[in-house]
């Protein structure tokens, strides 16, 4: 039976895997959140990679306060680089296979098109800087191991932008969505089974990997896409003050 860590499990993906992982009876699971496993906490992973025999590690933990990273740099990339680098020298040192959580935030969304793997990243806010030195990281760190970057990942689970839509409709107020932004919205729960099924059919993986479900859609789209009770407005994205710069469109082929 292969032992599978999920780190970051209080967060959306890691719920969404917890929320499915019975129908895995193959699995065997650890789920631990950020209170429980400090991932930059050298001392901690090295306990918990010496006391299990871990197969897969699929890490779902990370810093993703976009606007926050901004004046939180330090923090962003303690968590998403040097985070990243501790838990591939675990992964290395135990055999462990590496499933690693990335974002679209790592390109400027100035193709014109949609991002495949190999396209070149340059990412324009910190929190896509510190996610792609992370994916650095693991590339000079690791053994065997996959980066799987997706985005927009919504659900029912977590603070997300679905939770603060529906959120929005029980308060019944008129909503303003920005509709010049573009990507490709991530189902999370379709993730999850993704990335299950893929280790229990023992398929191959990838270096990089893009996940998402294709569909090139704005923020106002998706805004519609879940739901219809409220009235949405459409508005540019300079009506809102953010202290992160956001890419325009980082649909991922």
């Amino acid at each position: 039976m292969n032992n599978v860590l999920i780190t970051g499990s209080g967060g959306q993906l890691g719920q969404c895997l917890r929320a499915i992982h019975r129908n895995y009876p193959k699995l065997k699971f650890t789920f631990l959140s950020k209170n429980e496993l400090d991932i930059t906490n050298e001392e901690q992973l090295c306990k918990l990679f010496l006391k299990n025999k871990f197969k897969f590690c699929v890490n779902t933990a990370a810093y993703t306060n976009v606007d926050l990273a901004e004046s939180q740099k330090k923090k962003a990339y303690l968590v998403n680089e040097t985070g990243a680098k501790l838990i591939s020298r675990y992964c290395k040192k135990h055999d462990v296979f590496l499933i690693h959580i990335s974002t679209d935030y790592v390109f400027d969304g100035t193709k014109g098109s949609a991002y495949y793997p190999d396209d070149a990243p340059n990412p324009i806010n910190i929190y896509g800087m510190s996610k792609l030195a992370g994916e650095r990281a693991i590339f000079d760190v690791c053994g065997d191991f996959t980066i799987i970057r997706t985005s927009w990942l919504y659900s029912e689970y977590g603070q997300n932008f679905q939770t603060k839509i529906l959120n929005r409709t029980k308060e019944k107020k008129k909503i303003k969505v920005v509709n010049n932004i573009f990507g490709t919205p991530t189902y999370a729960p379709i993730l999850a089974e993704y990335i299950l099924n893929k280790i229990t059919l023992k398929k191959e993986w990838e270096k990089i990997e893009h996940f998402s479900q294709k569909k090139t859609m704005s923020w106002y789209d998706l805004a519609n896409k879940i739901t219809r009770k409220i009235k949405i407005e459409p508005v540019n994205d300079t009506e809102f003050k953010q202290r992160a710069n956001r890419p325009k469109n980082t649909s991922l082929a």
